[in-house]
């Protein structure tokens, strides 16, 4: 019996499935979504090797862009101007600060670029798209109808290199998550959390105690942490949309948190999912994978700052939102 090839599973799925993104083929498939972006039959695929650095802080001369980030249940999209790239000197992160595309890279698995040109409906899709060690994608940077092709092909043509098929990719290990650990001093922890000057505080005071966000909720000051309704989200993004009160909305992966920050206008639900459908900001939800909505309170210098933050049934962050600061 003939064995059927990837390309050709991925063609029959396809056809079964035509408005099914590749991310979701990868998955109904069992392969990494890199590993079936090399198989898929793209006729414009270019290998641009791991200097993702590069790749990253040339993007600004793309013009205006489509960056998305997403995981397993939600993705973020912004468009904007991709610029004021950096990255620090002792440790694998970087940022990417601008009003509309603003985003954090952790860059410990990043590994692999390619790009990509591809046919979407009648139209025809440019890409930049970033992966990891074990073929999952990190980020991927698309253009627009105002976006510079010219610049795309010479960034292209700057990076690209011999074409990366077939080559093994790492095996990603499943790690416990952090529980609360019985020896573990809550009133210092407590205190702690009352003390901190700054929400990002929060990451070092969960590191120091080794904890995961909702085990240091579970032990939080009373008050500061409560449960709410799974799908308290939707409320609170249509009420923003009816106040006109400005939001963040971050949205990550292990890799990479993307982050919008202002004034929402068009909420829809579309067959599970939950959408804000905006001119530079589009958010996708699935609203069945939330287990757990928390309210989060953290008291600063800047007073308190209130969070909601949506987590799936394996504790793992979806994404979180605040009132927008400064």
């Amino acid at each position: 019996m003939k064995t059927i090839t990837l390309e050709e599973q991925y063609i029959q799925y396809k056809e079964a499935h035509p408005k099914a993104r590749i991310r979701d083929i990868s998955i109904a498939l069992g392969v990494s979504e890199m590993k079936l972006l090399e198989t898929a039959g793209i006729e414009q695929l270019t290998y641009l090797g791991n200097n993702f650095k590069g790749v990253l802080g040339d993007a600004h001369i793309l013009g205006h862009v489509m960056a998305l980030t997403r995981n397993e249940h939600a993705v973020h999209e912004t468009k904007g101007l991709y610029k004021n790239v950096s990255f620090m000197e002792k440790a694998p992160m970087g940022i990417a600060h601008n009003p509309i595309i603003d985003l954090r890279y952790f860059l410990t698995n990043w590994e692999h670029v390619y790009a990509a040109v591809f046919q979407s409906g009648k139209r025809t899709m440019h890409s930049l798209q970033f992966f990891d060690k074990y073929g999952n994608a990190v980020h991927k940077i698309y253009t627009t109808p105002n976006s510079d092709l010219e610049a795309y092909q010479v960034l292209v043509d700057k990076y690209k290199t011999e074409a990366r098929i077939n080559v093994p990719l790492e095996t990603e290990k499943v790690t416990a998550s952090a529980k609360t650990d019985a020896s573990l001093d809550i009133g210092s922890f407590q205190t702690a959390w009352l003390n901190m000057k700054d929400t990002h505080d929060f990451f070092g005071l969960l590191r120091k105690h080794n904890l995961t966000r909702q085990a240091a909720f579970c032990i939080a000051p009373e008050g500061t942490t409560y449960r709410v309704e799974k799908n308290a989200i939707v409320a609170m993004l249509e009420m923003a949309v009816a106040s006109g009160t400005p939001i963040m909305v971050f949205l990550g992966n292990k890799s990479c948190l993307q982050i919008f920050s202002g004034n929402i206008h068009k909420v829809v639900e579309m067959n599970g999912w939950y959408n804000v459908l905006d001119k530079d900001f589009n958010l996708h939800l699935k609203l069945e994978a939330i287990d757990e909505a928390w309210v989060v309170k953290k008291y600063t210098t800047d007073g308190v700052i209130t969070s909601l933050e949506l987590f799936d049934k394996d504790g793992n962050q979806i994404l979180y939102c605040f009132g927008q600061r400064k």
